[in-house]
């Protein structure tokens, strides 16, 4: 049931509903102690006694709470209220990259600022140890000043010192059975995720590397007809060549920077499927 404006969670006051989605409500509110305006995300009542969606609430605010980075969500607190259970974070202005992309492609230069807002947050998130896993343009929020804020690291996972084969076997059964988000996710997953193997931060760079197709093409890199289809897309299929004739871009790992005095575009992105210890993972797609 949604809240009330004026209804109080903790000592948070209930302003107004921002939206819902299959992770729950997302509310502004007022911190009187602070003053100032919050987001209060929520998870519904009726998922308050499952245990798995608590602990990926949880996961969420341990993780992005502990990083403190212009490009990732601020989470201020965690709390819970006669079972409801919701999370405190900076309160933003603008909409998702989503949003930006269904107009289609992205200018050159706007394309590459935000790629780069991106790199910078998922550079400072893998050097805390912590990987994302479910990168994608739902999870990227343009606020009104051009800023890139990296959203939900529900499925973040934080660096183990013995990584397990089954790391993201969650994110595989994610898509295969949560109805309303699987194309969103699946058609950004890297080669391991789609079949169970750990993820590293490599799978970040994969689908950062998709993102940022998908930004200077206006359409996916992978897709199909269904998840199966999507999927093996992923393992299979190249990237499609790109068919715009602009200045050139180069994409690593924790970087981003222009090769001036080039034509074309080329991009490096992670390889499909795992490196071998010591390989550089990335794949080249350039058009002259």
């Amino acid at each position: 049931m949604s809240l009330k404006e004026g209804a109080t969670l903790g000592r948070y006051e209930i302003r107004s509903l921002i939206g819902a989605g299959g992770m729950g409500e997302v509310y502004r509110a007022h911190d009187p102690k602070i003053n100032r305006e919050v987001a209060v995300k929520v998870l519904p009542a009726d998922f308050a006694s499952n245990g798995e969606r608590v602990e990926r609430l949880e996961r969420e605010a341990q993780a992005a709470g502990g990083l403190n980075h212009p490009n990732i969500l601020g989470i201020y607190d965690i709390d819970s209220q006669e079972g409801t259970y919701f999370i405190v974070s900076e309160l933003l202005v603008g909409e998702e990259l989503r949003e930006r992309l269904n107009d289609g492609p992205i200018p050159l230069r706007k394309a590459i600022d935000y790629a780069q807002q991106i790199v910078s947050g998922l550079a400072a998130a893998h050097e805390s140890g912590i990987v994302h896993r479910d990168l994608k343009p739902e999870n990227l929020f343009i606020t009104k000043d051009d800023r890139v804020k990296i959203l939900d690291f529900g499925l973040a996972k934080v660096r183990e010192s013995q990584p397990t084969n089954s790391g993201s076997e969650d994110a595989t059964k994610k898509a295969l059975t949560d109805p309303g988000v699987v194309m969103g996710t699946v058609g950004y997953m890297s080669p391991e995720q789609v079949r169970g193997h750990a993820a590293d931060h490599r799978s970040d760079i994969f689908s950062f590397g998709v993102i940022l197709y998908e930004m200077l093409t206006g359409r996916r890199a992978f897709g199909g007809d269904s998840v199966v289809e999507t999927m093996h897309s992923i393992l299979k299929d190249d990237v499609p060549d790109l068919d715009v004739n602009r200045r050139a871009a180069v994409v690593r790992p924790g970087r981003l920077e222009r090769l001036d005095g080039e034509t074309g575009l080329e991009i490096r992105i992670a390889a499909r499927g795992r490196a071998s210890d010591g390989d550089e993972r990335r794949h080249e797609q350039r058009t002259e």
